[in-house]
């Protein structure tokens, strides 16, 4: 194998190329790896200094490298040559910009290179090191006497927007005061220990942080004044919880007890005048005689070995809920009379008004397991039938495991686009329970403005029956738009706990979603074509008997839904199911 005369670098050339030569007679197994570094030093246009500066080039490691070096050496000795110095950096010459220089040389006629600068600590806003630096600097500066963990949570966490002693979700186990690790790593908190107490200040950063923090909340304060801890607010009396509550929003069905609002509104009769508009005069609740309320399900709870989550979170921001069973949705807002008698001297009950927004929560894992068993339809239904204009859907994206959240992912966006588009209502998507409790303060606080302003109109109790509530409402709407009529709370609990309420084409359709796989949209399809159950199963009568009979009545509906598009469209397995429960002998 020649030498070619362009070569860089003849000499060590000519060593690698003895070893290629041995490992070909030897048949070695490092043939192919010599062979690659003669090719790539034979290719090299560069003239190295010293055979380290060979790593640089493919093919060459430190083992090759250290064996040139010994060549090279040797090969010194035997001749009487110096030997090249080692340069401090094995960068090609050349190649390597400032590198290329060796020990003796390096620096001279350049600069120093600019050491970095290290940026100074900045807490992201209203997370948990803003909270805990903030709550620390209301100690004076220099201060030995420091604050113990719950006292610095106490006055730390109205600056954080995640909870100092909850995790966002039952499945986590990190909550804000996490982060006090990363303080402390920083040398921007100390802890120092009392006995089996352990008490956090700030170190001389921790403070510029802070006053860089003060500056930029308001420049006219250098530092928040101290200010002693606020007390935790006393809990709420409220009555007794059911025992067994799951920690999700959806339970399994309990024994339902009757409803001690059942009685309120009659059931009216089945007559045709029963949806007949009454004619009433509506009671009129003047500003200042009533205040806006939070209503919250004693069943909304956080787990099961946190059941007062909610409400203290809420409390602590100003909202005191009243916690009650709700017959309807997780939460609602009223306006409670300040006197108690007023509404019952005028014909209608209690001392509490219906307001126009409704929540209904939902987990993630929730959604998913109501649309699977029905349930979310249901509720749907429900909360359609209730009258109240404003119904928000809050989902919590909780963390769930991504095998089974992509598996139901397209199911999830179809239940959450029906709730919007079909059902038209309003979809909230929140991250956590923390993040839900903040939307309902401010719902509160903005319904407390909006409402409290104005006067509100209540339709008495006594002209209401479960037959004409909704004609009233639309009558009244039609009639004049831009006015609202209100429900006391114990008309609207009755309303919702009886089931006469719905007329028959409802009860129809109830009936036709309890076949599996059958929904919303396939149900509406079937009561188009065939307007009462009566039709419907005396379509199938009419297919007659014998094996004939037996196809058309297998095939039915499909006929006559199986050519529509997307969630309408009805298979030949399903027209079989629904026809083995509506028709005989199939």
């Amino acid at each position: 194998m020649p030498v070619e005369a362009p070569c860089a670098n003849p000499l060590l050339l000519s060593w690698v190329q003895e070893w290629v030569e041995k490992a070909r007679d030897h048949n070695s197994k490092g043939l192919l790896t010599y062979k690659k570094a003669y090719e790539a030093l034979k290719a090299c246009p560069v003239t190295f200094q010293h055979p380290c500066q060979l790593q640089n080039l493919k093919g060459f490691g430190p083992t090759l490298c250290s064996r040139l070096t010994d060549k090279m050496k040797k090969h010194c000795a035997e001749n009487g040559l110096p030997m090249p110095k080692r340069p401090r950096r094995v960068n090609i010459p050349g190649l390597g910009g400032p590198d290329d220089e060796d020990e003796e040389g390096e620096g001279e006629g350049r600069p120093p290179k600019r050491q970095r600068k290290s940026r100074p600590y900045v807490p992201t806003l209203r997370s948990g090191p803003y909270a805990i630096i903030i709550g620390l600097a209301t100690l004076e500066e220099g201060s030995h006497q420091g604050m113990t963990k719950q006292c610095l949570i106490e006055v730390a966490q109205p600056h954080c927007d995640a909870s100092f002693t909850a995790p966002p979700d039952p499945k986590s186990f990190y909550t804000a005061w996490n982060s006090m690790k990363t303080l402390l790593e920083k040398d921007i908190v100390y802890e120092r220990r009392s006995g089996p107490t352990r008490r956090y200040h700030l170190t001389e950063d921790g403070w510029e942080v802070a006053r860089r923090i003060q500056h930029t909340l308001d420049p006219t304060l250098p530092r928040p004044a101290p200010s002693r801890p606020e007390p935790m607010p006393q809990e709420i009396e409220q009555p007794p919880r059911p025992v067994n509550r799951s920690p999700s929003v959806e339970i399994e069905e309990q024994p339902k007890q009757a409803s001690s609002y059942a009685d309120v509104v009659t059931n009216g009769d089945t007559s045709s005048s029963s949806s007949a508009i009454p004619h009433f005069q509506p009671i009129r609740l003047k500003p200042g005689s009533f205040e806006v309320q939070l209503l919250l399900d004693v069943r909304e709870v956080r787990a099961k070995t946190d059941r007062d989550y909610i409400q203290n979170e809420l409390s602590k921001k100003g909202v005191n809920p009243v916690m009650r069973s709700l017959e309807l949705g997780d939460a609602l807002w009223i306006a409670k009379c300040k006197h108690p008698n007023f509404l019952s001297q005028l014909g209608a009950e209690g001392d509490e008004v219906v307001l126009d927004y409704i929540i209904e929560r939902k987990r993630l894992d929730d959604l998913i397991s109501s649309v699977k068993d029905g349930r979310f339809h249901e509720q749907k239904f429900r909360l359609k039938r209730s009258g109240i204009k404003n119904v928000v859907y809050i989902i919590e994206e909780i963390s769930m495991d991504s095998e089974t959240l992509d598996n139901r992912a397209e199911m999830v966006q179809s239940a959450i686009a029906s709730t919007q588009v079909v059902n038209g209502f309003f979809v909230k998507k929140t991250q956590r329970i923390d993040d839900t409790i903040r939307y309902l303060t401010r719902m509160t606080m903005l319904l407390k403005k909006q409402y409290e302003s104005k006067d509100l109109l209540v339709i008495p109790t006594e002209v209401l029956t479960a037959q004409n509530y909704l004609p009233l409402l639309e009558h009244l709407k039609k009639k004049d738009p831009s006015t609202n009529h209100h429900i006391t709370y114990p008309a609207l609990a009755s309303l919702a706990s009886k089931s006469d309420m719905m007329t028959l084409r409802d009860v129809y359709l109830k009936m036709l979603m309890c076949t599996r796989q059958v929904t919303w949209e396939k149900a509406l399809e079937i009561q188009k074509r065939w307007k009462m159950p009566y039709e419907f199963a005396k379509a199938f009568d009419e297919c007659g008997g014998g094996e004939q009979g037996k196809k058309r009545k297998r095939e039915l509906v499909f006929e006559q839904m199986g050519n529509l598009y997307g969630r309408k469209k009805i298979t030949k397995p399903l027209s079989l199911k629904i026809a083995e429960i509506w028709a005989d002998d199939v």
